[in-house]
């Protein structure tokens, strides 16, 4: 059988979904993205299903399907398992000069829906004469073609300001790696994986925001005044920071220089260590019966200095877990405080040193402990401390 290809436009345009399953549940997601109006046929729905119509993404009839359904729809997909049932809507679809998809029969379908890969602004489908799993194969062979080929200059414009995760350069996101791949000017963090850096193409400017002399305060206007000025050269602008670029990372105030010089910016999140090291370690977060709230505070000025925003005596009160993140080398006068603030003293603690990297280390103890703990083990920064008894329940 010859296939003929084609990309449909769909945006605006109603496709009919019948049978409210798993396959659905696949297939739905991929027709919203294209924006289609999918209306879906069936007595029953998933709640992955469910939870779309409640948003208001999709429209549901909560009954059996009529050969009327098909009248307006430009394509039909059927996600049932019964064959006499899929046969009435393939016949409708026939009927109506609609094309039909069934997941039951390929071979009685009209229309086939391809294995799919995407990469930036380029999609890539395969079909294989009814073999699913070679298309498959064929699109995961294209997929890591794209993935390791040089980017396409001028896809990109303005600055992205990309969480590279909390140290293992696996842990970055996916668009965040393929973005510093087609980047001309990287501007990264201490913080950032090492071997993430070594992927960048030979001629790629590379800036290293830690050697930029100054003052915290004036080293973070020079590297505001270098995104915008490569941006508006024209060039694209990777700005890598370690974990997520909105949590601790100065990524607001950058994202905003940006938009007032005119730059456009793009966020990508990343994993943050607050979350990241500890799960890691084998702890938790939250825990049910244990701890419903966690709280990620910055400890890199201690909790007596007239700057601190942190209300140290709410956390103290609170029955959740703790989270400080830059606090290993005020530790000590945050577990004082903590207590004397009505925290007890043999609250569990934890930290991890370099989460989510080969010189991972981590060490269990109690708030009143903890900071000497700390120093007798030679833990060093970057660290995470987590305080609260989710400490054990940890795997």
């Amino acid at each position: 059988m010859s296939i003929y290809p084609l990309g449909l436009k769909l945006t605006g345009r109603r496709v009919l979904v019948v049978g409210g399953g798993a396959v659905a549940t696949r297939r739905v997601p991929a027709l919203l993205a294209a924006g289609a109006v999918v209306e879906i046929v069936s007595p029953e729905l998933t709640p992955a299903l469910r939870g779309q119509v409640d948003a208001g993404r999709l429209t549901w009839s909560e009954r059996r399907f009529v050969p009327a359904d098909v009248v307006g729809a430009w394509l039909v997909h059927v996600a049932i398992d019964d064959p006499a049932a899929a046969e009435q809507v393939s016949a409708a679809a026939e009927q109506h000069h609609v094309f039909c998809v069934r997941a039951d029969d390929r071979d009685a379908a009209t229309a086939w829906t391809p294995a799919v890969t995407r990469h930036g602004q380029v999609t890539v489908a395969v079909t294989d004469g009814g073999d699913r799993r070679r298309a498959m194969a064929v699109r995961d062979l294209v997929a890591n073609a794209l993935e390791s080929s040089p980017p396409v200059a001028g896809q990109h414009k303005g600055v992205a300001l990309v969480g590279a995760g909390p140290g293992d350069p696996e842990l970055i996101t996916v668009k965040g790696r393929r973005l510093l791949a087609a980047a001309d000017v990287v501007v990264a963090d201490r913080l950032v994986p090492g071997l993430l850096l070594g992927e960048l193409r030979p001629e790629v400017e590379f800036v290293d925001a830690a050697k930029i002399p100054y003052g915290p305060a004036a080293a973070q206007e020079e590297i505001n005044r270098i995104l915008v000025e490569r941006a508006i050269e024209g060039k694209f602008v990777v700005r890598l920071k370690g974990g997520d670029p909105f949590v601790f990372g100065r990524g607001g105030e950058e994202a905003i220089a940006c938009a007032q010089a005119g730059v456009p910016v793009l966020v990508v999140p990343g994993v943050t260590s607050s979350i990241a090291a500890p799960a890691l370690a084998g702890i938790p977060v939250t825990h049910r019966g244990v701890a419903h709230e966690f709280t990620v505070v910055s400890g890199h000025i201690p909790p007596d200095h007239a700057d601190s925003l942190v209300d140290w005596a709410a956390l103290a009160r609170m029955r959740g877990t703790l989270v400080v993140l830059m606090g290993l080398k005020n530790l000590s006068r945050i577990a004082e405080r903590l207590i004397a603030e009505g925290r007890s003293p043999a609250t569990p603690a934890a930290v991890v040193q370099e989460g989510s990297t080969s010189h991972q280390r981590s060490l269990r103890s109690t708030l009143g402990e903890v900071a000497e703990a700390v120093t007798e083990a030679g833990i060093r920064p970057p660290a995470v401390v987590v305080i609260g008894e989710v400490v054990h329940a940890a795997v």
